[in-house]
């Protein structure tokens, strides 16, 4: 199988982990050996509930026996699209009622740029440095890390960028910005919050120029910072919120939300503003109105604040500088990449799965499944401060 996978698989990088999955459950993965992993990263954030929870279980199976697809997306009237979007609904401020569902994050941060334009009329985007929003065309584009842009170029223009954190820097929104995009919490730069009440302040400048305020909640969403939404923490309220990741149950999905009448600029001149095959797939669908249920019915958001706050307990190190980030979103901050390359391979030999971050290459992710208990926490914690010790 190995074998096959490097010959025919395309691959993203030039030596990948290359675990053979044979099942998984709950926290842990396992390989053809029988080998357990215990999962620190759920997939990257997307295994909101860990692997193959009984309910999105249920859930898929149950809808396998009505209907798979059937329609392209907004045709037919398909009740597990229509009872997730309401539910979203429901957990939402005033006035986001409205969610298109898609096939990815970064097809939904596609579908937000056009409708950003398309409903102000205006062209120019603005992102944050170190922001990263998926690796299609228009969401590459959003990037200003040049190396990973060249060979792609050009892509989408009229995009600028501004500095997280810097208060400063938003005088360049002006009456000729569409939108300005940003992560809630910056993840590929290290999982790094908004500080001084940031986001408040680019909310209130984009209303003063006419633009709209696009938050990508494709990590923090999804109850993974102690709330629903990572904007929750933040005092305020954007006019586009993108999800993904988490909300799919470990299957894929992506949405946007907005108001009606933003969202009804999609419908006409022209119609079919934004076109989706799969986008709302009933089997999909099932499985993430399953997932957010569970993580709003239960308290596991709850738990996330309290399973940070075990993490940063047992995670105290010479070698780490930093714990960032909220819940169970988090980056270990180590001396040195080369430290970190070291710890997350060895973890993987000792049956603990960590991961990297994009940009910041002393970071280690630490995004469990919401579901992972304080006894794998602890465990986890353990083998990586060994780790530690023996560097």
């Amino acid at each position: 199988m190995q074998e096959d996978f490097f010959k025919y698989q395309a691959q993203t990088t030039p030596h990948p982990l290359a675990v053979e999955v044979a099942y998984a459950k709950g926290s842990y993965i396992y390989d053809k050996n029988g080998k357990a992993y215990l999962d620190f990263v759920a997939g990257v954030s997307a295994c909101s509930l860990g692997h193959v929870h009984p309910k999105v279980v249920d859930a898929v199976k149950s809808q396998l026996d009505k209907y798979l697809h059937v329609m392209v997306y907004g045709e037919y009237i398909q009740k597990p699209a229509v009872e997730l979007a309401k539910l979203l609904a429901s957990h939402l401020p005033a006035p986001l009622k409205s969610t298109y569902l898609v096939n990815s994050g970064t097809e939904a941060i596609e579908g937000s740029l056009k409708l950003a334009r398309r409903y102000t009329g205006r062209s120019e985007i603005i992102a944050a440095k170190n922001g990263y929003h998926g690796n299609t065309m228009g969401a590459l584009s959003l990037m200003d890390y040049q190396e990973r842009k060249q060979p792609f170029l050009p892509l989408v223009p009229d995009i600028r960028h501004i500095t997280f954190n810097c208060e400063w820097c938003l005088r360049q929104i002006t009456e000729k910005t569409a939108a300005v995009i940003l992560e809630t919490i910056q993840g590929g730069a290290g999982f790094i919050e908004p500080q001084l009440d940031y986001l408040s302040k680019v909310e209130k400048r984009c209303k003063a120029v006419g633009a709209l305020l696009i938050l990508d909640e494709i990590q923090p969403g999804i109850g993974r910072t102690g709330k629903l939404f990572g904007f929750e923490h933040y005092n305020c309220t954007p006019d586009i919120v993108v999800t993904g990741k988490g909300l799919g149950g470990g299957l894929p999905i992506g949405a946007f939300s907005t108001s009606k009448e933003i969202m009804s600029y999609l419908s006409h001149s022209p119609k079919l503003g934004h076109i989706t095959t799969f986008g709302g797939n009933p089997v999909i669908a099932a499985a993430a109105l399953a997932t957010l249920k569970e993580i709003t019915e239960s308290n596991l958001m709850e738990q996330a604040l309290q399973k940070e706050q075990l993490i940063r307990q047992h995670l105290q190190h010479t070698h780490i500088k930093e714990i960032r980030g909220r819940g169970l979103m988090l980056a270990l901050i180590l001396d040195n990449p080369e430290i970190t390359n070291q710890v997350i391979l060895a973890a993987q030999n000792q049956g603990l799965i960590l991961f990297w971050l994009l940009f910041e290459s002393r970071a280690i992710r630490i995004t469990p499944p919401l579901t992972i208990s304080n006894e794998e926490l602890i465990e986890g914690c353990t083998i990586l401060s060994s780790i530690l010790d023996s560097l």
